[in-house]
């Protein structure tokens, strides 16, 4: 059974069409070094260049595994686990486990420039290109029960990686203005592909979105 495949039939991490963490914690993804790394200046590789900035660290939970970071270009704050790295720029937040192998994007969509009319609309068109223009992967889109879309892409294969990854995306509109969304993006090694989904139920469970 392919990854998406996987990830989308009923599991614990995806019942009910509901993210659910599973019984992971962040604790599960973090190394314990008290917010240390969130200080660093990143990797320019990562983060798209050289205009990118350290976010602001709002709290730090060491009990639980994680930090509240701030990404105030986009005014989006992400639980994210200890040990990782967060950085911004203009128009998104960037965070990368130690070893890089677990990446986050998020960033804020303007729908009618993306030239569709709503999220669902959005997600479609972006599962549908992304399967057009690279026919290896396999993309998959559905609407959760509590309105967000995610799709999920197996067989993703990026410059600079070893093997192939499963990447999600978390689709999620405005509730007071349908034309305006947000993108929550996690890859993960293929291998890893559940574990992400659970990982991706816990960043949604945490983030919070000024609109």
């Amino acid at each position: 059974m392919g990854a998406v495949a996987a990830c989308l039939v009923a599991t614990p991490a995806l019942a009910d069409d509901k993210l659910d963490p599973g019984g992971l914690t962040f604790r599960d993804f973090s190394t314990n070094d008290n917010g240390a790394s969130f200080g660093g200046h990143g990797d320019p590789m990562i983060a798209g260049g050289p205009n990118q900035v350290s976010s602001k660290v709002v709290t730090v939970e060491g009990a639980n595994g994680l930090a509240r970071i701030q990404f105030s270009s986009i005014r989006v704050e992400l639980a994210l686990p200890l040990g990782w790295q967060a950085t911004e720029d203009w128009e998104r937040g960037v965070a990368y486990s130690s070893d890089k192998r677990y990446r986050v994007l998020v960033w804020r969509v303007d729908f009618a420039y993306e030239g569709v009319k709503d999220a669902e609309h959005y997600a479609a068109t972006k599962a549908g290109t992304i399967q057009s223009r690279r026919p290896s992967v396999q993309a998959q889109a559905r609407k959760l029960g509590d309105g967000i879309f995610l799709i999920v892409y197996d067989n993703v294969k990026a410059q600079g990686d070893s093997e192939p990854r499963v990447v999600f995306d978390l689709v999620i509109q405005n509730p007071r203005e349908p034309k305006e969304g947000i993108l929550l993006t996690l890859g993960v090694p293929a291998a890893d592909a559940v574990r992400g989904l659970k990982l991706i139920a816990l960043l949604k469970q945490n983030m919070k979105v000024v609109w």
